[in-house]
């Protein structure tokens, strides 16, 4: 396993690559046990604080000079090339920690949920047509909530990890027709239906089957329309509320 020492070594290189500067400050290394994979450097009174992940702890030594790079590169807001960061990127992308990042959100993480039943209208009542509508009702019901506020710029999100849907509050409005809700759960139905494909390192959340599948929607074009239309009074909206 690489000590602490190694680690702040590629913190000191991380400076004098980035700056050319001589005098190097301070450097504290610690781990943290996020829920994720995070990781925060700040600078106090003179000093670097380095918190790394509590997953990360076992990277190879390529890996972690890459994120002592990427950490350091914050503070200077400079850009680096993709062959610098990549045997991080690799790394937190492979199977392995990939596996221990979900289940350690799944063990450790909350998810907030304030109910399927809103003003106007009953996610449980909506997804149950859509199931028997477009998934001859096979699809398995996951955790259905509205948001805790409203939003304007995600409207509904599929969390994997607690297998839940949250659609957000600011369509549960008597101004949104039932059709642009019933979209937005369906597109999210279809993040259940159609789960993340990893090739090469990388996620692919909208495949070609998923995005055919979108557009079996019956009033596709209109609800796309709408939410173009309304987006700027949906953000009013959040940020009268927010004042």
């Amino acid at each position: 396993m690489i000590n602490t020492a190694e680690i702040q070594s590629f913190y000191h290189e991380a400076f004098r690559r980035l700056d050319g500067i001589r005098g190097i400050p301070p450097i504290n290394i610690s781990f943290y046990p996020y829920v994720g994979i995070n990781h925060t450097i700040r600078v106090r009174d003179g000093e670097v604080h380095v918190r790394i992940s509590e997953l990360c702890r076992d990277m190879p030594a390529a890996a972690h000079q890459a994120l002592a790079l990427i950490l350091v590169s914050k503070l200077y807001r400079k850009r680096l090339a993709r062959d610098v960061t990549e045997p991080y990127s690799e790394y937190i992308k492979s199977d392995r920690i990939r596996e221990r990042s979900v289940e350690n959100r799944r063990e450790r993480g909350r998810k907030m949920l304030s109910g399927t039943q809103g003003e106007h209208y009953d996610l449980d009542e909506l997804f149950n047509d859509l199931n028997a509508k477009y998934f001859s009702r096979k699809l398995a019901k996951p955790a259905l909530s509205w948001s805790a506020r409203k939003t304007y710029r995600i409207l509904g999100h599929h969390d994997s990890t607690h297998d839940a849907i949250i659609i957000s509050r600011s369509l549960d409005s008597i101004e949104t027709p039932r059709y642009v809700i019933e979209y937005v759960l369906y597109h999210e139905m279809l993040h259940v239906h159609h789960p993340t494909v990893h090739h090469n390192g990388r996620r692919y959340n909208h495949t070609p089957a998923f995005r055919r599948d979108e557009e079996r929607f019956e009033c596709f074009h209109q609800a796309e329309r709408w939410i173009e239309q309304n987006v700027r009074r949906l953000k009013r909206a959040v940020k009268k509320k927010a004042r």
